[in-house]
């Protein structure tokens, strides 16, 4: 029981000192998720509300970034783009397909 007080404790914690990139990574942990249940289903509104989580979370932190610098932003920026190009690829597999 202590290990998951300690898990929720973090989580609690985390979503109450930096809101936005709490948000951020649950989209990401959402996509992520997503993702793998389009790798064993192949539906495709899987893929696409995977690759759509993904842009929104890119696009926040570029925004984030772009109001309130923080220490490792130019590593942020570069990895919100590399999930960019990426659901860009994502998507036009989709429109591929269709």
């Amino acid at each position: 029981m202590r290990f998951w007080r300690f898990w929720f404790d973090t989580f609690v914690l985390s979503s109450q000192y930096n809101p936005p990139r709490f948000v951020e990574m649950l989209m990401v942990l959402l996509a992520i998720a997503m993702l793998i249940v389009w790798n064993f289903t192949l539906a495709i509104p899987y893929m696409i509300l995977g690759w759509s989580f993904v842009v929104g979370a890119s696009i926040s932190i570029l925004v984030r970034e772009a109001i309130a610098p923080s220490v490792d932003m130019r590593v942020n920026q570069l990895a919100a783009l590399f999930f960019l190009s990426i659901s860009l690829y994502g998507f036009v597999y989709v429109f591929q397909t269709l």
